[in-house]
């Protein structure tokens, strides 16, 4: 068995488990994988799944992998993006 997402517009909007038989009998487009879930973009030129944007402000980069505006800090501690002030927030822990 192997997992297909169904792609309407570019976007995933269901997934199944399902062999390769099964999917060759049903209508629309369906595309084999393990990593896409509903609401990612797929990228018929790379034959690639993008993510769903978290936030407005952040970027795909050369990956494709979402960046945002500010790298996260690197002092240990946890924190969390706030799109209101396009900053991280330190969570209390």
């Amino acid at each position: 068995m192997t997992h297909f997402a169904k792609i309407e517009s570019d976007i995933v909007t269901q997934i199944i488990v399902a062999e390769q038989d099964h999917i060759d009998t049903i209508e629309g487009t369906w595309v084999e994988t393990t990593f896409a879930g509903i609401g990612f973009t797929y990228d018929v030129a790379k034959n690639k799944f993008i993510k769903p944007q978290p936030y407005p402000s952040w970027s795909l980069d050369e990956n494709d992998d979402w960046q945002p505006p500010l790298a996260y800090p690197d002092d240990g501690k946890h924190y969390d993006w706030n799109e209101e002030i396009s900053s991280w927030e330190i969570l209390n822990d």
